[in-house]
């Protein structure tokens, strides 16, 4: 499979906040979000063919007990249900770091991260009307999120923009027919400055509040800022 970056980091998102992580970055995606903060996994897939017994062996050196696998979108990659498996057979937690649009079809995972995109994250003029047509089909997939949530453990991250963006969220969870704990939503202030953030941060901060949702800060950004390997 086609691999953008393998690194050593702490996790900077939801509920494993902080924990000592070694990162599998497939590449390749079949959304064109308009903020996404990884092009080179996603719009300009780059990276090196790898085979899962390389990837592992990557992998094997860093004193972690915790593998997150992210993209891009990682459920696209050929051999990702081989992966998952033998690290899990190597006793490492696995992250599945994933849009929600591909079934887990019973992947090996321990905490489903799944981050539906809302329509704010429709591509903009870069891109011909057959990737925006293509993502507005494919960018929220109920039964999807379902199937995901029924699997196990598992965290709603939403990347938020403006206000206005909870009654969508809300309501896209509604269709998944699932009853989701308020802690189970970790809502995520969109941009990749420090700046960007906390301009969001405040009142984000006290929507969850009202609501019992979880705050989720971007730790990478405020340790790195916005760059690779991090």
């Amino acid at each position: 499979m086609l691999i953008a970056e393998i690194f050593h980091s702490l996790q900077g998102e939801g509920r494993l906040l902080g924990v000592p992580s070694v990162f599998i970055r497939t590449s390749g995606c079949n959304l064109r979000c308009s903020w996404c903060d990884t092009p080179y996994a996603s719009w300009q897939p780059e990276g090196r063919p790898m085979t899962v017994a390389e990837i592992i062996a990557a992998v094997r050196p860093y004193p972690v007990r915790h593998v997150v696998l992210t993209g891009g979108e990682p459920m696209i990659a050929p051999e990702i249900h081989e992966l998952a498996f033998q690290l899990q057979e190597h006793g490492y937690h696995i992250t599945i770091e994933t849009a929600g649009t591909v079934p887990p079809r019973g992947i090996a995972c321990d905490l489903a991260s799944l981050s539906p995109k809302l329509a704010h994250s429709a591509p903009d003029a870069r891109l011909d009307d057959v990737w925006h047509r293509k993502h507005a089909e494919l960018r929220w997939q109920p039964a999807v999120v379902a199937d995901w949530i029924a699997t196990g453990e598992y965290q709603l991250k939403f990347v938020v923009r403006a206000e206005a963006d909870l009654a969508e969220i809300e309501t896209m969870v509604r269709e998944t027919d699932c009853v989701v704990p308020p802690e189970n939503f970790l809502l995520m202030p969109e941009g990749t400055t420090v700046e960007a953030l906390r301009e969001r941060s405040g009142w984000l901060a006290e929507l969850c509040k009202q609501r019992g949702y979880r705050y989720a800060p971007r730790l990478q950004v405020e340790l790195y800022g916005n760059r690779r390997g991090t």
